[in-house]
């Protein structure tokens, strides 16, 4: 007599559903592969970003001014894609990211164990580098550039919320 493996759920109206194994084995593997680009969307994360990528070096990043908000995608300890919404800011042709309350956000901590990335703006995939900014005055440029961008009211240095901000840079 052969066994046959089943998985079984049941529905909202309490009847038992039952999908053979082998079937699971096939549909699973299709679910995985219809999520594995799935870009974030407001406050939920996402997987792998999707979208064409620019392999060019980028010169000057000001196009990054007509967007609010751009995607960014980290590397879990566990090696699966992380992607989040972030805001952003060009400086003199540089390109920033920053994390408001830094030390409640999953993706500063990944940075910091790999600062290799990859955003997303617009339609197109960019695979770069983070780098800490530590520098105050840097820091303060960053801050006065984003207040511009974003319409946010200019606060002294004590009663600003927690920033971490990055500077991105080409991988290679």
């Amino acid at each position: 007599m052969r066994a046959v493996h089943e998985v079984a759920w049941f529905r909202a109206d309490g009847h038992d559903e039952r999908m053979p194994l082998r079937r699971w084995l096939i549909v699973l593997p299709l679910l995985l592969l219809a999520v594995g680009c799935l870009d974030p969307k407001d406050r939920r994360p996402g997987l792998r970003l999707s979208g064409e990528v620019v392999t060019t070096p980028v010169d000057d990043w000001s196009f990054t001014q007509d967007h609010a908000e751009i995607y960014i995608e980290t590397r879990t300890p566990y090696l699966i894609p992380h992607s989040v919404t972030i805001v952003c800011a060009s400086l003199d042709g540089r390109l920033y990211v920053g994390a408001r309350n830094p030390t409640q956000k999953r993706w500063v901590a990944y940075v910091a164990r790999d600062p290799n990335v990859r955003l997303k703006i617009g339609d197109h995939v960019y695979e770069r580098r983070l780098e800490q900014v530590g520098d105050p005055a840097e820091q303060e440029a960053v801050y006065r550039t984003y207040v511009a961008k974003y319409g946010w009211e200019v606060q002294p240095p004590a009663a600003r919320p927690e920033m971490r901000y990055f500077r991105v840079l080409d991988r290679y």
